[in-house]
């Protein structure tokens, strides 16, 4: 503590330039400091704000085409799926007439089949009719003559 005592006695100054004494320096250090002001804006913050200034210009242009590039690109992506739902309209449709088309050239063929085999059926039913009625004609000849030969000889 007496070193402190000591310390603070020896640091009083007796007269003029006490801590807040005005003279000459003032004036001097207020124009460096403007002196330093304005040289630092000039030779810092103009080209610092100038870069700054054009990279917001850039960031803008480049926002400004990338908003028109996603306009023309929203476009394109609704003219594309507008073409795209005709495409699939106009496919659909040739899709159903295919498939009438199918339908009747099968529903034709199915009746010339059809006409074909009751055609085929008739011939086959007339000719076993014919060969059954030829058959029972031949027996009943057959049956004739053996009924003539069995009265022959049971006569005899």
């Amino acid at each position: 503590m007496v070193n402190l005592s000591i310390i603070i006695s020896s640091s009083e100054v007796s007269g003029p330039g006490g801590l807040f004494d005005i003279n000459a320096t003032l004036p001097l250090v207020a124009i460096q400091f403007l002196l330093l002001m304005v040289l630092l804006n000039v030779i810092l913050y103009s080209p610092l704000l100038t870069i700054i200034e054009e990279r917001k210009e850039y960031i803008l242009n480049k926002l400004a085409k990338a908003s028109e590039i996603l306009s023309q690109a929203n476009e394109l992506t609704a003219q594309y799926e507008q073409e795209l739902n005709t495409v699939r309209k106009e496919a659909q449709l040739e899709i159903t007439n295919s498939q009438k088309i199918h339908k009747e050239i099968l529903e034709i063929e199915l009746n010339i089949s059809q006409k074909y085999i009751d055609n085929l059926l008739e011939n086959i039913t007339d000719d076993l009719l014919e060969k059954k009625n030829t058959a029972l004609n031949s027996l009943d000849t057959i049956v004739q003559s053996l009924c003539v030969q069995i009265e022959n000889r049971l006569s005899i």
